[in-house]
């Protein structure tokens, strides 16, 4: 491990050395770690740095520990949910791929737009909107999820949104076309570790990441109308996406 400057840091820096070891592929998923005492003699530490690295790497999820076994590896799961992301529309009637069972009345507010949502809808930052939180559950798994719908003032105007921006997706693409819009979608895919909040709603396990698709309604000259956002455990679900291929010109 080398010359250790930072006395305090040094739980922190075998438990470094131990989830390298671990990407390495070392100690593979499902394996023992070592014993404590073969942990000291790797490290050259004491029986306490051992214990608290191996807590600190419990804490993060890569461990586990088995009453009167050990400490484990922990295995990744595949996840146990496919959440289909297609739109099915039928003349104005618009069905999501994915069926999700409400848990809570949906949470109605206004917002304005932020450094993050402004550039995605095309706004300035500070532009009013309307927000629509709903707490989702799978039927099947009882996987729970977070979905959130941002609806500009301006793109509810004139429409029944402004009275109900809790209408649900689907509802608010057939309003969208009703006015006018030909709609088209985008969406991008990330993840991140919970808030506070996400965890809670969630039931998250410790460190349990989220993954988080994004969607944007786009109307007439692919103007951003409205800002999807669905949360759901990285560990419990993946999103399922179908794809076909643009009509490209023909070269000349």
């Amino acid at each position: 491990m080398g010359d250790i400057q930072r006395p305090g840091a040094l739980y922190q820096q075998v438990a470094a050395e131990i989830r390298n070891a671990i990407a390495a592929g070392e100690f593979p998923p499902g394996a023992p770690l070592p014993s404590e005492t073969q942990l000291i003699e790797r490290y050259k530490v004491s029986r306490p740095t051992v214990r608290n690295a191996v807590a600190a790497l419990r804490s993060e999820g890569l461990i586990e520990v088995i009453h009167g076994k050990g400490s484990f590896v922990r295995a990744a799961a595949a996840p146990t949910l496919a959440v289909n992301r297609s739109i099915h529309r039928t003349d104005g009637t618009f069905a999501l791929g994915h069926h999700w069972e409400t848990v809570e009345e949906p949470t109605v507010y206004r917002t304005q737009t932020t450094a993050t949502t402004a550039p995605l809808l095309e706004l300035p930052e500070g532009e009013a909107l309307f927000g629509a939180d709903r707490l989702l559950a799978d039927p099947r798994t009882g996987t729970r999820a977070l979905h959130r719908v941002l609806i500009p003032f301006a793109t509810a105007e004139n429409t029944p949104l402004a009275q109900a921006p809790d209408t649900a997706p689907e509802g608010i693409y057939a309003v969208l076309t009703e006015a006018g819009h030909p709609l088209t979608w985008t969406e991008t895919v990330s993840a991140r570790m919970p808030q506070p909040d996400e965890r809670t709603a969630l039931e998250l396990p410790n460190a349990t990441p989220v993954v988080i698709s994004t969607r944007i309604t786009h109307g007439t000259d692919h103007q951003p109308l409205i800002l999807e956002q669905l949360t759901a455990s990285a560990a419990e679900a993946q999103f399922a996406y179908r794809l076909t291929a643009d009509t490209t010109p023909a070269r000349t």
